[in-house]
């Protein structure tokens, strides 16, 4: 099997390391700055629609599986499955060999920033502000969206990080991926049958 190009680890890493970088600062950031949920008012930047607010999570998507499974703390799990996915991840690209695609290896770089993002906070790797002996085994989340509805009533979007940002952002690259792999998958396809069809 040819051997992957240096410069596919590089990209990996880099993309990798820097987004998991921007999201620990930015939460490290913004909770020394705001304090810890319902410390201080939303900070607008634009007013009813998109602010900053700190909150944190014990679960996973929206907040679900924040309880105990198992006789074990929902936060040990989604822990768990974090390393599972981000060993998967570098199994997919550096030993399937997937980082030959460009792509893939960006999408799958986004997404690796952003299980370890999250990850450091669910192994409760962070402390509260002025608390440097305490720890805690939640998701720091601060960006704040709301939306209306058709009947004009104001909903707000569970709160998020930049983690989950980056997280959304590689699958959204790895759909597209699929959909351009599908495209050319089907190009090739009719290719095949049109030249069959005209040796007939």
């Amino acid at each position: 099997m040819k051997s992957l190009p240096l410069n596919r680890y590089v990209l990996f890493f880099v993309i990798a390391a820097l987004g998991c970088a921007a999201d620990l600062l930015s939460k490290y950031w913004v909770f020394q700055w705001r304090g810890m949920t319902g410390a201080r008012p939303v900070w607008w930047i634009w007013e009813g629609y998109f602010g900053i607010e700190t909150t944190t999570n014990p679960g996973g998507l929206f907040g679900m599986g924040g309880g105990t499974f198992l006789g074990v703390d929902g936060a040990i799990w989604f822990a768990g499955l974090s390393l599972l996915a981000g060993v998967g991840v570098l199994i997919w690209l550096f030993v399937a060999g997937a980082a030959r695609d460009l792509l893939l290896t960006v999408a799958l770089a986004c997404v690796t920033a952003g299980i370890f993002g999250n990850l450091y906070d669910r192994l409760g790797l962070w402390a509260p502000p002025g608390q440097p002996e305490v720890r805690i085994n939640e998701v720091r989340d601060w960006i704040l969206f709301c939306y209306f509805d058709s009947q004009n009533e104001r909903h707000e979007w569970p709160n998020f990080n930049l983690a989950d940002c980056l997280l959304v952002s590689g699958a959204g690259l790895l759909l597209w991926h699929a959909y351009v792999q599908e495209r050319r998958a089907s190009a090739a396809r009719k290719a095949i049958v049109q030249g069959a069809n005209d040796m007939r």
